[in-house]
């Protein structure tokens, strides 16, 4: 048996029942994972209200990625994994639990200088931006792409391989905080979306010439500024509705006038190979990127949650205070904060704060002095605090 979330019936945060169910066994090909992190995105969301189930045959728990250690093979598995190999995973389901079980083609491995709470927050969102970029948008470099919610996982992903792809990321978001992260990612120019038109923002940026790919997770509402915003010849990327699925007006006229490209992507529905493909072009083109000398590329965490906490966390994202990433600690050692990250280096003195808030427990265990106290499950930290999280490396 395990523990793992579940939802009896579809509604609100509290619907998240955390209780103990059979522990998966592998099939053919497949690799059963000890969970040590996973991570929320939008969809966990949508699934919790019953409005995104999972394609057929798949596990009905929630969690679209995971991070842990391999438990046990299962036959047929050809690739060398082995017990105890850390492994990050893109699922289909059952992220949200102690134990799932993965076919070998979807694990990766953990790049040794990263946690496992921070490479929970890889699969799902980095896989995202690089599928929409690569295989969908086919980015070239010095092209200008404009990311909405750029300080979201898949946001920050985005900004990151932008740039490493020799293009260039300008982003939208809600606030000056999310702004200034995007930018210290590497975006060239932000537009807080609910202060100013992104539209004229994109236009003065370009030169008048617009950006030649548009990353969408938002839809409906900003179809015109969409628009406006794009190159000729441009490619548009729908992957979300956020912002509504109805469009009024002459959307397709003033897409015809731009000889736009309307290109619409989701991930958790591709077949095996479809995703099997993705994860070996990521794995080789850009996962190195993570381990190399500084670190070129970083996954950035908000705050971590234990599992016995999760209702907390879906509440927390639908309130869109998230800056990068929410990650479920499985391990029951969780931490939330109180600053956001300004500056991707910090994130680097993760596995430091791990090992110095290990020599600051009083002896029920709880951490308090150098960074904080413990409090419902948490640990708050004071000052300025890199948005990392403590997790078992």
């Amino acid at each position: 048996m395990m523990q793992a979330v579940c939802v009896d019936v579809p509604g609100g945060p509290e619907n998240l029942l955390l209780r103990s169910v059979p522990r998966p066994q592998p099939k053919d090909g497949e690799v059963l994972i000890k969970v040590h992190a996973t991570a929320l995105n939008r969809a966990d969301l949508l699934q919790r209200r019953g409005l995104y189930p999972p394609p057929p045959g798949e596990s009905d728990i929630i969690g679209l990625e995971v991070a842990g250690t391999v438990d046990t093979l299962g036959p047929g598995v050809k690739r060398g994994w082995k017990p105890d190999d850390r492994v990050m995973a893109l699922l289909c389901g059952g992220g949200y639990a102690e134990y799932v079980a993965v076919p070998e083609q979807l694990l990766m491995h953990v790049p040794p200088n990263l946690t496992l709470c921070q490479a929970a927050a890889i699969p799902e969102a980095w896989l995202t931006a690089f599928q929409l970029l690569v295989f969908v948008a086919q980015v070239k470099e010095g092209e200008v792409v404009l990311a909405h919610a750029g300080a979201s996982g898949v946001g920050t992903a985005a900004v990151q391989l932008v740039r490493l792809f020799g293009a260039v990321p300008v982003v939208t978001a809600g606030s000056p905080e999310k702004l200034k992260m995007a930018e210290s990612l590497g975006a060239a120019a932000g537009f807080n979306y609910k202060e100013e038109s992104f539209a004229q923002g994109v236009h003065d940026f370009t030169g008048g010439k617009g950006a030649n790919v548009i990353l969408d997770c938002v839809g409906g509402s900003n179809w015109e500024q969409n628009v406006s915003s794009l190159a000729v010849d441009g490619r548009w990327v729908l992957y979300g509705t956020l912002g509504g699925r109805a469009v009024e007006g002459d959307l397709l006229g003033k897409l015809l006038s731009k000889r736009g490209h309307l290109l619409c992507s989701l991930l958790r529905s591709r077949s095996l190979q479809y995703k099997a493909d993705l994860v070996e072009a990521f794995s080789q083109t850009v996962l190195p990127h993570f381990s190399e000398q500084g670190a070129f590329l970083t996954p950035v965490i908000d705050s971590t949650f234990n599992l016995e906490s999760v209702a907390e966390a879906h509440r927390h994202m639908e309130a869109n205070k998230n800056t990068g990433k929410i990650v479920i600690n499985t391990s029951g050692f969780s931490l939330k904060f109180v600053s956001g990250l300004t500056d991707k280096r910090r994130i680097h003195r993760e596995s430091e704060l791990h090992r110095e808030s290990e020599l600051h427990r009083d002896p029920h265990g709880h951490t308090s002095g150098l960074y904080g106290s413990t409090e419902h499950g948490h640990i708050y930290l004071s000052g300025t605090v890199p948005a990392a999280c403590l997790c078992a490396r």
